[in-house]
């Protein structure tokens, strides 16, 4: 276990992913700041892990493709996850589309990052993890958006990765897979089909046979900021079922 006051950064804690892994970092004694636009979710997602793991948890409403918030130099882990982007095939979105998404994959989790990284190495500690896809190594063609800057994201981990390896600081991506939760259906809801037939299609790509839960995913979100990770730097962990062909 880390040192209790530590203090993760979650973005997107009020829901989904974000919340699943906020509760494993309080778990392993970390307090939390979640980030969202919504305050109420927040206040709910606050109050439940509250009550469940005992950690110190504030909130903080900001939309982290335009804002940084002030608590961020502060943070001794960072977690970049927002919400994915509008389906849309490659060349059906159009410029406003693509400049949002950028807004929301990169630009924004890099300007969090260009304020966190420089306070975490003057720390000597520090972890950041960017929430990817695993559609970026086995793209799927209506999310677009996501694939190509999602991409970009995970080179972007790897360059940083590097820049303050020496100084007690790691960058890492954690890369999902189908997961349970309202992203996911909002994809396949986006799709033509009945929902049910377009779910079972889905899971059956999966050799696991089902969706993850979002608990999966904060587990891994956890393990990499933790100080048995210490050795882990610039890499993809994947949390697919074996979905993923590529090796």
């Amino acid at each position: 276990m880390l040192n209790s006051r530590r203090t993760a950064l979650v973005g997107g804690g009020g829901s989904g992913i974000g919340f699943a892994a906020a509760e494993c970092l309080a778990r392993d004694g970390h307090d939390l700041v979640l980030a969202g636009r919504s305050q109420e979710r927040l206040d709910k997602a606050a109050a439940t892990l509250a009550e469940r793991t005992g950690a110190g948890v504030s909130t903080v409403v900001a939309d982290l493709a335009v804002d940084v918030p002030r608590v961020t130099a502060a943070a001794d882990v960072l977690l970049l996850n927002t919400g994915g982007p509008p389906p849309g095939r490659i060349l059906t979105v159009d410029d406003h589309g693509w400049q949002s998404a950028f807004d929301l994959l990169l630009r924004g989790p890099l300007r969090l990052a260009r304020t966190a990284l420089p306070a975490m190495a003057g720390r000597g500690f520090g972890r950041v993890v960017f929430v990817t896809s695993t559609a970026v190594r086995q793209p799927q063609p209506d999310l677009a958006t996501s694939v190509v800057l999602r991409a970009a994201v995970t080179s972007a981990a790897k360059l940083l990765s590097r820049e303050y390896a020496g100084r007690g600081v790691t960058v890492n991506c954690v890369a999902p897979g189908p997961t349970a939760t309202e992203r996911r259906r909002q994809v396949l809801s986006a799709r033509a089909g009945n929902y049910a037939d377009l779910d079972a299609a889905d899971v059956a790509t999966v050799p696991a046979g089902r969706a993850g839960q979002p608990e999966e995913v904060g587990a891994a979100v956890a393990f990499l900021a933790s100080a048995a990770a210490s050795y882990v730097n610039g890499t993809v962990l994947t949390v697919d079922g074996g979905r993923t062909e590529t090796p």
